[in-house]
């Protein structure tokens, strides 16, 4: 499917990863309160299977963040954020190409994962918009990001991006990479832009 076929629309996995971080730190009960705040109490029976309204991820992650503060719910979104891209490792990304990546220098890898996280941007960043440019450090962008838009903070929100682009790139690119979340729409900037390091 085409990304105009599904604007608005980002993959279940901002939703489920989430659950199952929720869960595993705080424990069935406040997840499901969480879930109850967020209107997605119907996710926890039964997981979305195909892609969801990127409102219903924002919501989800706003709620986070007002119920949790901001350190327990930066800690959830990085582990939901690991298992997204475990989650890729395991279903999306074949293993022969991941065993090619593995063996390249790490500035081609990048490279050459960077045309797939391109290709497959809509299907985590909705209606907003990626790029991307490889180097030393590499720099990722997502403008009009639909897990933060309209939220104001004073610090950087999007760890669940951060932690799965670093997963992604520790596994694949470099063991060492660090993803630190440079600017974000949250606080104020023009975009969120994301630094990979190592």
């Amino acid at each position: 499917m085409s990304a105009a076929a599904h604007a608005g629309r980002i993959g279940p996995n901002a939703i489920i990863r989430v659950a199952e971080a929720l869960q595993h730190q705080l424990g069935a009960s406040i997840t499901a309160e969480l879930f109850a705040l967020a209107g997605l109490s119907p996710y926890l029976a039964a997981p979305p299977q195909q892609m969801v309204d990127e409102a219903e991820a924002r919501r989800l992650h706003t709620v986070l963040r007002s119920e949790l503060g901001m350190r327990v719910a930066a800690e959830v979104s990085r582990e939901a954020g690991v298992a997204t891209a475990e989650y890729l490792l395991a279903h999306r990304i074949p293993k022969p190409v991941q065993a090619l990546l593995r063996v390249m220098p790490a500035s081609l890898a990048c490279r050459v994962l960077l045309v797939a996280i391109r290709r497959h941007a809509w299907t985590f960043a909705g209606s907003g918009h990626f790029d991307a440019v490889a180097g030393r450090p590499t720099l990722l962008t997502i403008r009009d990001n639909p897990l933060c838009r309209g939220q104001a903070s004073e610090v950087p929100v999007c760890d669940y991006y951060a932690a799965t682009f670093e997963h992604l790139f520790r596994q694949l690119v470099h063991r060492n990479t660090r993803c630190t979340e440079l600017s974000c729409e949250a606080r104020g900037d023009d975009a969120c832009r994301f630094e990979l390091r190592w």
